[in-house]
């Protein structure tokens, strides 16, 4: 089999293969996970992160979180999914042009390999959704909603859906042609989310009496709550990846049990050894630290690799929560940099070192086809700058465009101190 066509046929479902044929554990699978991923923002992230606020603003938060699905998800349809997977032409390179838009072109009973096309756009869906909510974790408790509702729209197209395209819409696209290893996610929705959250923070500036005033979570118990949906979600954002219901599905559905119990424990260990006390926020940031490390490693990796890319993820995670932050001062209020974006940098660069050299793993690159493990490493490496530019520059430019167009991105002081929940939604996330 030609080495393209296996991850074109996967990959790019706007095209058609006289093979195609339908395959109802497949579509059955594909279905099921793209469920579990839709959980895990409206619920799984949305409780996270609105247990870690101030219960002023935890309302806010959640429904920055959930309004964030719904508007990604509009936006991935009206023109993200043609700009990710669709077919470009000249500018196959970045984008996947528009062709596609409003799924123009794809037919209701149109597949995508084994099932249907649809059900393929509604998965990629819930990962660029889940994208730009991540990085709603940077920015709460002093950004105006009208701002945010702008720009998740214009992000999730002009950001999320060229950097989807360049690693994964096959044949042409840049970092997909170079070889990048990415099995779910960890370049192109981790790094890409939570280094869009750091600009923000910077760009919005630190939060009124930050760090001066202790800012507690309202609930440990939401969080960690919301940190179980996420890993329950994640079987679907991993196992999913194998887009289909085989034995590499089976690999990454493994891994992601795996790593993220060796980050919690990792991270609580970590913590009794400086402060002598183990958390349940620690054990819950664990888990997600352990889960953004697998994910581009997920259908690569054997048992070792695991519980390395686990253990080393958490102890990332938790120098750039409890050390980096401190040290260079800024405020990344529920830490998505500090997790989500050194995580997943340690995870899409752990992958050149420790994926499998074997010729049956989904994808291409140097490691499968020459052997060349440090030739992998450099192509990972170039992933992460050429993803980090792009996201940096983009959500520069798309913040000024929000902010223009809604007078400014930050609430005003008295908005802030009153608390986000009553001065913008008039309602209370706790009747206290």
């Amino acid at each position: 089999m030609n080495k393209w066509l296996l991850p074109i046929l996967l990959l790019i479902p706007s095209l058609s293969f006289a093979g195609d044929k339908l395959d109802s554990g497949d579509t059955a699978w594909m279905m099921m996970a793209s469920a579990l991923v839709l959980l895990m923002t409206p619920a799984g992230l949305a409780l996270f992160y609105g247990g870690m606020t101030r219960s002023k603003n935890i309302l806010n938060t959640y429904m920055m979180v959930f309004i964030a699905f719904a508007v990604a998800m509009v936006m991935w349809i009206v023109a993200g999914y043609s700009v990710a997977f669709g077919n470009g032409g000249s500018m196959q390179q970045v984008i996947g042009g528009f062709s596609n838009v409003f799924l123009n072109g794809i037919k209701w009973d149109d597949l995508s390999g084994t099932y249907p096309t649809y059900v393929f756009v509604i998965f990629q869906g819930t990962f660029a959704a889940i994208t730009v909510a991540i990085a709603s974790g940077s920015a709460i408790e002093r950004m105006k909603f009208s701002t945010w509702i702008i720009f998740v729209a214009i992000w999730t197209v002009v950001v999320y859906a060229p950097i989807a395209h360049m690693v994964w819409g096959g044949e042409g696209a840049f970092l997909f042609d170079a070889g990048t290893l990415d099995f779910a996610g960890g370049t192109v929705v981790h790094m890409n989310g939570g280094l869009a959250g750091l600009v923000l923070a910077f760009l919005l500036g630190k939060r009124k009496g930050y760090p001066r005033t202790a800012m507690k979570p309202s609930s440990v118990i939401l969080t960690a709550l919301g940190s179980a949906l996420l890993w329950f979600g994640w079987f679907g954002f991993n196992a999913g990846s194998a887009f289909g219901a085989g034995t590499i599905a089976g690999l990454a559905f493994f891994t992601t049990a795996l790593a993220p119990a060796a980050a919690a424990l990792t991270w609580i260990f970590i913590e009794y050894f400086i402060y002598k006390k183990m958390t349940l926020l620690g054990a819950a940031s664990g888990v997600v630290a352990g889960l953004v490390a697998i994910t581009p490693a997920a259908g690569f990796v054997d048992v070792t690799g695991a519980l390395i890319i686990g253990i080393v993820g958490s102890l990332i995670g938790f120098f750039g929560v409890a050390l980096l932050k401190k040290k260079l001062g800024y405020d990344d209020s529920l830490d998505a940099f500090g997790v989500h974006f050194l995580a997943g940098l340690w995870g899409a660069l752990a992958t050149g070192f420790l994926a499998l050299n074997d010729k049956n793993l989904l994808w291409d690159g140097p490691l499968k086809a020459s052997g060349d493990r440090m030739g992998q490493v450099m192509v990972q490496l170039e992933s992460i700058l050429v993803i980090g530019s792009f996201t940096l520059i983009g959500t520069v430019i798309v913040y000024y465009i929000a902010s223009a167009l809604t007078g400014g991105a930050r609430v005003d002081e008295e908005t802030e101190t009153i608390g986000l929940d009553e001065a913008i939604h008039g309602e209370t996330g706790f009747n206290l």
